[in-house]
């Protein structure tokens, strides 16, 4: 798979430029930027998106650890939305519960 990223260094960087923003919007945002802020932090990411790619090139598991880590986040958002979901049922239940 090393290999293939390799050979394919256009797709290698857009899936590294996609997981950085994904992950900066996931984990770092707060709130909205100003439009002239979020573009020069795009730009920023875009440049260190780059550099990930050399680092990628040089065979290093960049987009494999991005793609780990991405993962755990989205696990960890299903969760969050489970335990909500759960939480609005089971607070019902337990009122219910209470009634009898």
């Amino acid at each position: 798979m090393q290999s293939w990223f390799h050979n394919h260094p256009v797709i290698s960087y857009i899936l590294i430029l996609c997981f950085t923003i994904y992950i900066f919007n996931a984990v770092f945002r707060v709130q909205r930027l100003p439009v002239l802020k979020e573009i020069l932090v795009h730009l920023i990411m875009a440049v260190g998106a780059f550099v990930l790619l050399v680092l990628q090139i040089d065979e290093l598991p960049i987009i494999q650890c991005m793609s780990v880590a991405v993962a755990m986040m989205l696990l960890l958002r299903g969760r969050q939305l489970y335990d909500r979901w759960k939480g609005k049922n089971g607070s019902a239940d337990a009122e219910d519960g209470r009634k009898a």
